[in-house]
């Protein structure tokens, strides 16, 4: 992506603070496949420690059950959480302190936890498969990473919330979340993926 602001008409907010909680959205005509067009979820975020964020819109054609032995049929929606250690399972729900060891992220929003907890109330039934998504990997940037891409305009801060992770079409919602932006975000979410149809 060219770091010229003019090349593109616009100029992106760089004084909203990244933390736990809030949304990544990639600059329209981000050119790295991992994140084309994504809305990543920050996890954790931290000077010394990096960043840890999940993607939310990128559904893979796969269950639960089909990735994980021995774990109760459940037909909960698995994603590619990104790039990082895809080998590994990440779980976003609403269960709050159902949950031991959760983080909250945001009202009815929470990161992980007691992941044989978990497993025990699906058994038991107590669980909704709208409850709690599922991830392949993770979105992870070393220290000062985030920051430097932030300045190369490369990502769009906005507040999470439940309804992005929960209730919303996966299809649409990198679009749905940079319209409620207004302003030039509005503008912006109806770009071309390819600028040279822009």
């Amino acid at each position: 992506m060219s770091n010229d602001d003019k090349t593109w008409g616009y100029q992106f907010e760089k004084h909203k603070e990244i933390r736990a909680g809030k949304l990544l959205l990639s600059e329209p005509f981000m050119y790295d496949e991992n994140f084309r067009r994504t809305v990543v979820l920050v996890c954790s975020h931290d000077e010394q420690n990096g960043t840890v964020g999940i993607i939310l819109n990128k559904p893979i054609n796969l269950r639960l059950n089909d990735v994980v032995e021995d774990f109760p049929p459940f037909k909960a929606k698995l994603f590619l959480g990104g790039p990082v250690a895809t080998d590994t399972l990440q779980f976003l729900h609403s269960l709050g302190d159902e949950i031991e060891g959760s983080i909250k992220l945001s009202e009815h929003l929470y990161w992980g936890g007691n992941f044989e907890q978990l497993r025990n109330l699906v058994s038991a039934g107590k669980i909704k498969a709208d409850d709690v998504h599922f991830y392949l990997g993770y979105s992870g940037w070393s220290a000062g990473q985030l920051l430097q891409e932030m300045k190369d305009n490369s990502w769009i801060i906005a507040k999470a919330n439940y309804r992005h992770v929960f209730q919303s079409d996966t299809n649409l919602l990198w679009r749905e979340v940079m319209k409620a932006l207004g302003g030039i975000y509005s503008t912006m979410a109806g770009y071309p993926e390819n600028p040279i149809l822009n």
